[in-house]
């Protein structure tokens, strides 16, 4: 008799749950089927290495997934984890200053202000170049524009007065003048004297242009070939002053001809040397302040 009438047999299957190795009933049949046991087994065993070596790996991968978190972390999260061969150094590590950096900022600098030359020109104290009628007046010959004045006679005294006339020793004298200087230039018949007088200040210079009026006129110089003029005719005169120096001009005709207003030539002369001898003063206050400077 048999039991189990619910069909055949079912095939023992080590893998699945509640499978049975068919035994004989009657303990006399077939014996247990010990080869496939025991290879049952050893799959077993072997499947749980596998997922024991697997197992081992995955947590490798975890820790150094976490060893790199921790890395950056460290690093303050804004670095990747060293080791890679391709990172290129961070810019405090070659002593770069970073570009996100403070920039050093530096204070404006300016070259210091020129020297002025009038200050040099303004008194005696600083004004200290060598002064001579040659040194104001060089050379042998003016170039004005166009115009060519040969150079004549010069002079240079302490005595102002002796070398002014009508009005003009007063305003000098009582400024206290210490030099005159004087210098004539021609041009055909026409010819020019120029004269500087020099003060220890410039106020005093100032005051004595002041004092000055149409009657102030400095002494004609004459000589070395320029016949006499101005002595008894009529002339044109200018006064003017620049830092601690008061120059004056007188033109006429050497031939003792009156000068009128229709004598362009003659007011020309006068004004020729009257800016020459202004731009002079002001070169030498120029080339006093250079040399301060470079010093």
């Amino acid at each position: 008799m048999s039991f189990g009438q619910g069909g055949p047999p079912q095939q023992w299957d080590p893998w699945k749950p509640n499978s049975q190795q068919p035994w004989n009933s009657d303990g006399g049949g077939q014996s247990p089927d010990w080869a496939a046991l025991a290879d049952a087994s050893e799959a077993r065993a072997k499947r749980r290495r596998l997922l024991f070596i697997g197992g081992g790996a995955l947590a490798t991968v975890a820790i150094g997934t976490a060893v790199a978190v921790a890395v950056v972390s460290a690093n303050g999260g804004s670095q990747a984890s060293p080791g890679a061969s391709s990172q290129l150094p961070g810019a405090s590590d070659v002593g770069i200053p970073s570009p996100t950096g403070t920039v050093p900022s530096f204070a404006p600098t300016s070259a210091p202000p020129p020297l002025d030359p009038d200050d040099f020109i303004a008194g005696a104290v600083k004004d200290k170049a060598p002064l001579s009628p040659d040194i104001l007046f060089p050379g042998t010959q003016l170039t004005m524009g166009e115009t060519v004045y040969k150079k004549g006679p010069t002079a240079d005294t302490k005595n102002c007065a002796s070398a002014a006339k009508a009005t003009l020793p007063k305003a000098l004298t009582g400024n206290g003048c210490t030099r005159l200087i004087r210098v004539t230039y021609t041009k055909d018949n026409v010819a020019v004297t120029v004269g500087v007088a020099v003060f220890d200040t410039q106020a005093q210079a100032t005051r004595a242009r002041q004092q000055t009026d149409g009657k102030s006129i400095v002494k004609s110089l004459s000589g070395g070939g320029v016949k006499d003029f101005c002595s008894g005719a009529v002339c044109r005169s200018t006064r003017n002053s620049l830092g601690r120096y008061a120059y004056f001009t007188l033109a006429g005709f050497t031939d003792g001809k009156n000068v009128t207003e229709k004598d362009k030539a003659v007011f020309a002369t006068g004004d020729d040397l009257q800016e020459f001898t202004f731009r002079q003063i002001r070169r030498r206050g120029e080339a006093q302040a250079s040399a301060a400077a470079n010093r």
